[in-house]
């Protein structure tokens, strides 16, 4: 009876230990658990809309730009600022014959008068360049929200191909544990299960490839959106966003008004037409006006006059010679300009019906045909009329033409992007 009374005692305390023991672990491995509830915690979703504008609030580069155009516009009141005022005054000892210890003195008041052709032609020269410098932003822009819808979509397309890859590879490792079966009984040669192993191993690369080139296009968004995205996040968007036909001539016209590359080119060439209007008004000089007063122990004097510079030596002739050759090196890029964006758009627009009729083709006809002949290839196997590596030929067709469908898809979206970017249509910002 006291044994028994012992063994339950020891019991008890075992018990009470290993509870002890117990809460002990549960409350060191607490952490670990938040943690790890933390980090499985599914982020927000992002739309590229939601990006795009959460990149043109924080870009570095969008943000210097915005500073130079501000620096442009205050170019246009330095030009237009006038000449100051000159005042010069004298004192010296006053010693005629016959006197000492007195003192004479006199100032000058000068004002210079530009010529007022010179000075319009200058202010016209500054209010270009301020507007070539709104037209470098609204370039700046496009560009930067051309590139954020482009690695959004890449980062769409490896995602798509990470998660093509996975369902590939659980495909795989099924034909796998069949052939693995039919080779331990004899029915099929050793060298199909080392076939399937090669199978399974490319397509687990496969996959965490895609998946690494994923994650370093969303990690490309958050530097481009200088840090500022959420820390956990999922990118919402789909493939068949926005894919509408436009029409080419109508994007033509549009591109004509609207991108920011020629019009900044317009005002480049408004611009050296100003200069070369300054630099022939500067054959005129323009005036100073002077008044100056002396005065003495027995005279005062007063004096008006005017200064004027005659262009005899030097007629700007080299200074209007550059300003007209500049005058043409403008008008020649915003001509050329013009013809190259035509073809930049025609192309763009011709790769977008490209891309369509290829993602029509592949996923109307081509896969369908491919997934049927992936089913009757693991028929066949499993009735012993084929071997496997008719099995792992057909889906390797089958993960072909996943492959090219995405791509098609994703240049689809690229050519669509381009032509947005060409049109204009990113230049500037809808939201006030």
């Amino acid at each position: 009876m006291h044994d028994t009374t012992n063994k339950n005692k020891s019991g008890l305390r075992n018990r009470a230990r290993a509870w002890l023991l117990g809460g002990w672990v549960g409350v060191l491995c607490l952490p670990i658990l938040v943690h790890a509830g933390e980090r499985a915690a599914p982020g927000p979703e992002l739309t590229v809309e939601q990006i795009t504008r959460i990149v043109l609030d924080h870009n570095p580069t969008l943000r210097a730009a915005r500073s130079s155009v501000d620096g442009a516009r205050a170019g246009v009141g330095t030009a237009a600022a006038l000449v100051n005022p000159k005042v010069e005054w004298q004192r010296g000892p006053w010693q005629p014959v016959g006197a000492a210890g007195q003192r004479a003195e006199g100032w000058s008041l000068v004002q210079p008068i530009e010529n007022p052709w010179m000075r319009s032609a200058r202010i016209e020269a500054a209010q270009a360049g301020a507007q070539g410098s709104a037209q470098q932003l609204a370039a700046t822009r496009s560009d930067l929200v051309a590139q954020v819808r482009l690695r959004a979509y890449e980062a769409l397309l490896h995602q798509a191909e990470a998660e093509s890859s996975a369902a590939a590879l659980e495909l795989l490792e099924q034909v796998r544990e069949r052939v693995r079966v039919r080779v331990d009984s004899g029915e099929a040669a050793r060298y199909e299960i080392i076939k399937a192993d090669a199978e399974v191993i490319h397509a687990r690369e496969r996959q965490k490839t895609a998946a690494l080139q994923a994650e370093h296009a969303l990690l490309e968004l958050n530097r481009m959106a200088a840090g500022q995205l959420p820390a956990r996040w999922r990118l919402s968007a789909s493939f068949s966003d926005g894919l509408d036909m436009p029409d080419m001539a109508q994007l033509q016209a549009q591109a004509e008004r609207l991108n920011p590359e020629l019009a900044g080119l317009r005002h480049e060439h408004a611009r050296a037409l100003a200069k070369w209007r300054a630099a022939r008004a500067s054959r005129l000089p323009g005036l100073e006006l002077r008044y100056s007063e002396n005065r003495d122990p027995q005279l005062r004097l007063s004096q008006w006059g005017v200064g004027l510079q005659l262009p005899l030596l030097d007629q700007r002739s080299g200074p209007i010679a550059e300003a007209q050759a500049e005058v043409e090196r403008a008008l020649t890029r915003l001509e050329g300009r013009q013809g190259e964006l035509r073809r930049q758009i025609e192309i763009a627009w011709k790769t977008l019906d490209m891309a369509r009729f290829r993602v029509e083709a592949l996923s109307q006809g081509v896969l369908r045909e491919a997934q049927a002949a992936v089913r009757v290839a693991e028929a066949a196997y499993r009735f012993g009329e084929r071997g496997i590596l008719d099995v792992l030929d057909a889906q390797r067709v089958l993960r072909g033409v996943r492959a090219d469908l995405l791509q098609a898809r994703y240049q689809q979206q690229s050519a669509r992007i381009a032509l947005d970017q060409l049109s204009g249509q990113f230049a500037h910002d809808p939201q006030p």
